[in-house]
């Protein structure tokens, strides 16, 4: 039977949503952080015939992978390229590798499927904050390397390009939100649909705490 790997990284939870250290404290962050990762295993964890494997230096979120029955991996080296690198050689002869950012809290089972499900060598989806890609979708994993970060998606289409592939994009606002800044956070919470990112928002009382500080 085929191999096709969902791979998540996750950065450690003291490192994680930096640019949100002004609003949240790190405990919350990392609540925040957590809250997203759950979200996004319940999108990859419902994908028939593929498996989930969660890369991440932080015990906390190898936990909450393991209980979710995603397969966790101790993250080797720091960066989001390295735990990608690592990803590739231990998915070496699978099929199709999917990188997923483990910051969508809007991703759900249906869209990722659509993507999951378009065909071709290089699927994608843009980051809508800086040009980043938040899927890279590879069949074979090897046919181009992965980028990450500002103008990803543009790197990824050009690499593609000459390499002679088809490249191709999925645009929904599922996979294009990307939780990373204080002004993210009204976005998520105006969005129709709950998730657990959501309820920690509420919780934590973000949509206050904002506004009392972007005055």
């Amino acid at each position: 039977s085929p191999m096709r790997v969902i791979a998540v990284p996750v950065k450690s939870l003291e490192r994680a949503k930096g640019r949100l250290s002004a609003v949240l404290a790190p405990l919350e962050r990392a609540a925040l952080t957590l809250a997203m990762l759950e979200d996004v295993l319940d999108a990859c964890m419902a994908q028939p015939g593929w498996q989930t494997w969660v890369i991440s230096p932080d015990e906390a979120v190898l936990e909450v992978s393991a209980r979710r029955r995603a397969r966790p991996m101790v993250e080797e080296e720091p960066g989001l390229l390295a735990a990608l690198h690592q990803v590739e050689e231990e998915a070496a002869g699978a099929d199709a590798l999917a990188g997923v950012l483990g910051d969508l809290p809007l991703l759900n089972p249906e869209v990722l499927a659509s993507l999951l499900q378009t065909l071709g060598p290089v699927v994608a989806a843009p980051s809508d904050s800086d040009g980043g890609t938040n899927v890279l979708l590879r069949r074979p994993p090897q046919v181009i390397p992965p980028r990450f970060g500002t103008d990803s998606f543009r790197k990824h289409r050009e690499a593609a390009a000459v390499h002679d592939l088809p490249f191709a994009t999925v645009r929904a606002p599922e996979l294009a939100f990307d939780l990373d800044r204080p002004q993210d956070v009204p976005v998520l919470l105006s969005y129709p649909g709950r998730s657990r990112t959501r309820a920690a928002c509420l919780e934590m009382g973000l949509a206050e705490r904002l506004s009392l500080t972007s005055r």
